[in-house]
């Protein structure tokens, strides 16, 4: 008695990143659909999908606050004044549908979810519904980045009982957690075609009351069949699959989807996906002379470039968008993530390192520059994101890109400056229009603006090399960028009185720690200690207020508090294994950045703690969350997917051979080896779902290289090899410096460094693989061509 419906299509896209159809034998890329359905028995209603929209402001004074007001996250306290008797996700809310006999209406967003603040206007604010919700259901809501254990859990049942997810992500449960019926984005009243929220709320509600042992019976019978699904375990494996094999063909369904003429591995929506980015310059490497590693390469340098010139970079303020509504990267959502951030810089600095072209790094650094002003903590910790909507003035309604997008006539008032040597009369305004695609009528077609928020107005993206800009106006190339600079500079400090998109100013390890990698990274790759600085006040604020001594565990969230302090929920979030897993791989970039042994040692601590709270003794591989902190859910998930963030298994895989590197522990080795096998039915089924544990498979079964630089760490000699190192693109190593001192950290992890000498007293730089090693060498030139075989 199901019935479900397509919605009409919505201007932006419904995922969270690139994703794949689970269980797809191909590959092949999927979108999710709008869709809405009434109730059934475990049925879905699927639709909805991410964007950003900041609620209205809940300043009635007749408005009485739930107790939502007394959370920390930005995204519950959006929801603080609606007339619905919210609960956040914890046992007071349990206990009380036990008690009560009701079902559970679990709403899951995040705070720059442009769907997510559609329904809370036009749902949750709604008097009717609130009051159904509150006296029929036990309603909780639940932010996506605190509770990613609760998120992935339900969006497993969204995901195998319909098409595809999103948020907000809405599912009914029994009062014992288990999910009974699904969807995504709801419109508040029936359509022609499309079933109304209330009028969902409604039918659950009379089959709770009517059909309540069938719904149960039904719920129990799909949670079983999710267990079983779900489940990843060596079976009766002793050993991963041919990392030859699972590279070919992760490949080869990459290069069946790829775009040829604008880059990227879809149609539309498009997102960055840096995992598949990764893979794609690691193949190259390691297939250097052959016809398919010279197209991997290439792949990946004009996906980056294309991405780059388009309108989901910021040409203004720097960063990237979250992805583009279209084939050619031109109309992004405009929202911004820290974990986008950090992931494209690392992309766009190994660009570098492998291509030479300057134009990456400066990709690289305008990615970390926008970081540092707009994502930044005054103590070190960096904020989650930025909003897509804002008011275009003040006391209006918020719009999509409003911060983003401008008319002809507001850039022509800012640049009327005329450009001397021009063949034609020209000002600066007319050459910046005409580089970066600006018209009078805008640059926005109206299939990629249903609503009409972005008449009128242009996004900037690049239309031609400033070669041919230059030529197009007979002009210098170096007058061009010149003139382009300063143009751009002033539309920026035009923007800065445009109001601002809502900030999420929650912090959250995990993501934190990809933004450690991606200033230690980057900062080693140019040779910018500038950068390595703000990846080391990363991590000291990490290590000062999400890190708890007495236990050795890591904090999910804290959040920035009035007068710039940091404030903690109480009780704490504590950290889930993405947490431990990007935290470690942080500290191990910084280390080789900045060669300081006490972050080396704090990763080796902290791995100890990942493998107590999340290694799976029986099957391998590490569960998303802890055994007590998910008490209660009807399943304990081990991530699967690389996304738009790469899977916490994959990045621990990488670590734990980095780690054994390092320090020669077998332990760390053995459970790689485990937790590869353990993922290889899935590796084998879908390689491309698992990009960077694909990487991981080919890293552990080539040989890791352990290039360790003996020297004073401030002589100049050092740096210099430090410098030739890092300079070149080499994934599967770790850089390790010998002071020579042999009750080092490192001395005490490899006693074999106490047998490395100094050649002449001068900086020696030695490469071992299985603690054998090379001649010694001194001169910088000596090494990149020993590095380069």
């Amino acid at each position: 008695m199901s019935h479900l419906s397509s919605l009409p299509p919505k201007h932006k896209g419904e995922h969270k990143g690139y994703s794949l159809s689970r269980g797809s034998e191909r590959g092949s890329f999927s979108r999710d659909k709008d869709r809405s359905a009434s109730v059934s028995s475990s049925v879905l209603m699927s639709a909805g999908g991410i964007g950003s929209r900041p609620s209205s402001t809940p300043s009635a004074p007749q408005r009485v606050p739930n107790r939502l007001i007394n959370e920390k996250s930005p995204y519950l306290l959006q929801h603080a004044y609606n007339p619905v008797d919210w609960y956040p996700w914890g046992q007071e809310a349990f206990d009380k549908a036990r008690k009560e006999n009701k079902p559970i209406f679990l709403s899951v967003g995040y705070s720059t979810c442009h769907w997510c603040h559609m329904m809370e206007e036009e749902s949750f604010q709604n008097e009717e519904i609130g009051r159904l919700l509150s006296e029929d259901f036990v309603s909780v809501k639940v932010d996506r980045e605190e509770r990613p254990d609760v998120d992935k859990v339900y969006m497993t049942f969204v995901q195998a009982t319909s098409s595809g997810g999103g948020w907000p992500m809405n599912v009914w449960l029994t009062p014992n957690l288990q999910p009974f019926v699904g969807g995504t984005y709801f419109p508040p009243e029936d359509g022609l075609t499309r079933v109304g929220f209330r009028t969902v709320l409604l039918r659950i509600r009379d089959q709770w009351k009517q059909n309540q042992n069938s719904l149960l019976e039904n719920s129990q019978r799909v949670t079983t069949a999710l267990l079983a699904r779900s489940e990843i375990s060596t079976g009766d494996r002793q050993l991963p699959p041919s990392a030859a094999t699972m590279n070919s063909r992760c490949f080869q369904q990459l290069d069946e989807g790829y775009d040829e003429e604008y880059g990227g591995f879809a149609e539309a929506p498009k997102f960055p996906t840096p995992v598949i980015l990764n893979f794609l310059f690691s193949y190259w490497l390691s297939h250097r002379l052959t016809q398919d590693g010279s197209r991997a390469q290439q792949m990946a340098l004009h996906t980056l470039k294309m991405m780059a010139n388009g309108g989901i970079r910021d040409h203004v303020g720097q960063g990237f968008h979250r992805y583009s509504t279209d084939r050619q990267w031109h109309i992004p959502h405009f929202e911004k993530m820290l974990y986008d951030q950090a992931q494209l810089a690392v992309a766009y600095s190994q660009a570098f390192q492998i291509s030479g072209e300057e134009f990456y790094s400066d990709v690289a650094k305008g990615i970390l520059q926008y970081v540092s002003r707009s994502l930044s903590h005054r103590s070190g910790g960096f904020y989650s994101a930025e909003d897509a909507d804002s008011p275009p003035e003040r006391g209006m309604r918020p719009k999509e890109g409003a911060f983003y997008v401008w008319t002809v006539k507001e850039v022509q008032q800012l640049l009327p400056e005329p450009v001397q040597g021009a063949t034609e009369p020209l000002t600066s305004g007319q050459l910046l229009m005409k580089h970066y695609g600006l018209t009078e009528a805008g640059n926005v077609s109206p299939s990629q603006d249903p609503s009409g928020e972005l008449q009128g107005q242009n996004v900037l993206t690049v239309r031609y090399s400033l070669e041919l800009t230059a030529a197009r106006f007979g002009l210098d190339v170096d007058a061009v960028r010149s003139l382009l600079s300063a143009g751009l500079e002033k539309l920026f400090q035009a923007r800065k009185h445009r109001p601002k998109p809502h900030l999420d100013s929650k912090m959250l390890a995990a993501w934190n720690g990809l933004m450690v990698s991606g200033y230690a990274v980057t900062g080693a790759v140019l040779g910018m200690d500038r950068l390595i600085n703000h990846a080391t006040s990363g991590a000291k604020f990490l290590k000062r207020h999400m890190f708890d001594v007495a236990s050795g565990r890591l904090k999910r969230t804290c959040y920035a508090g009035s007068g710039g302090a940091v404030e903690h929920s109480t009780p704490p979030c504590w950290g889930f294994l993405e947490d431990y897993a990007f935290v470690v791989r942080g500290l191990l970039d910084l280390y080789e950045a900045s060669q300081e042994s006490s972050w080396l040692e704090w990763a080796l601590r902290l791995q100890d703690t990942q493998d107590r709270l999340f290694w799976d003794t029986q099957g391998g591989g590490y569960f998303c969350s802890e055994a007590e902190l998910g008490a209660g859910l009807p399943l304990r998930l081990k991530d699967d997917q690389d996304g738009a963030e790469p899977s916490a298994n994959s990045v621990s895989a990488h670590n734990l051979l980095r780690l054994h590197g390092f320090t020669g522990h077998k332990d760390w080795m053995d459970k790689c080896v485990c937790l590869l096998t353990a993922f290889s039915e899935r590796m084998r089924r879908v390689p491309v779902a698992l990009p960077e544990m694909v990487r991981a498979l080919s890293a552990h079964q080539q040989t890791l290289k352990q290039i360790v630089i003996c020297g004073d760490p401030q002589a100049k000699d050092t740096k210099a090899l430090l410098q030739c190192v890092h300079s070149i693109y080499i994934p599967n190593k770790v850089l390790i410096l010998a002071d020579g001192d042999p009750s080092s950290f490192l001395s005490r992890q490899l006693p074999f460094l106490s047998t490395l000498r100094r050649l002449e007293d001068r900086a020696t730089a030695y490469v071992c693989e299985n603690q054998a090693c090379s001649m010694p060498i001194t001169e910088p030139c000596e090494l990149r061509k020993l590095l380069h075989q």
